[in-house]
């Protein structure tokens, strides 16, 4: 068995079925952002603020070097911008077998409206900047994922259940 990875949007849950997929599978779960955090000593967003996001992305594809030097059998979390770069999506796929968590625009902008630690949702409009920002993102998200696990209107059971069955 490899690694789980589990990739999308910001607010698509990777982080909350990280967790409790490690309580099913009995892996531990690491998420690339809190990697990076520890490794730093201050939070993503006071990175984006003092440095800019192309160092954090340059962090990012560090974090995923790193990981694939030692670790295996693990839930591995990622940030929503970090298969973006092509570097990153190929370091993946040798990582483990990617599941692309895909939510929509308003599924997202419901889990997060009310996050205030997000930097790339500060500004007037919000879920524009959402839809505007997964139209982006998604043909990345999918070259990268092995699987694509469409979380709108399931709940987390319904979830882990697709995923458990590609990896159980």
């Amino acid at each position: 068995m490899g690694n789980v990875i589990l990739i999308g949007f910001m607010g698509s849950g990777k982080t909350t079925v990280g967790l409790k997929l490690s309580y099913r599978l009995r892996r531990t779960v690491i998420d690339t952002d809190k990697e990076i955090e520890k490794e730093e000593k201050r939070t993503i967003s006071d990175i984006f603020a003092t440095d800019g996001e192309a160092y954090f992305r340059d962090k990012e594809t560090e974090c995923l070097r790193k990981l694939l030097k030692g670790t295996a059998n693990q839930i591995i979390s990622v940030g929503g911008g970090l298969p973006l770069r092509q570097e990153n999506r190929e370091l993946l796929g040798k990582l483990g077998q990617v599941f692309y968590l895909c939510a929509n625009a308003g599924t997202i902008y419901e889990r997060v409206k009310h996050d205030t630690s997000r930097p790339l949702l500060q500004g007037d409009d919000p879920q524009s900047k959402i839809a505007r920002m997964l139209k982006e993102r998604d043909g990345c998200y999918r070259a990268a994922a092995d699987v694509v696990i469409d979380v709108n209107d399931k709940d987390f059971e319904q979830i882990l259940c697709e995923i458990g069955e590609y990896v159980e």
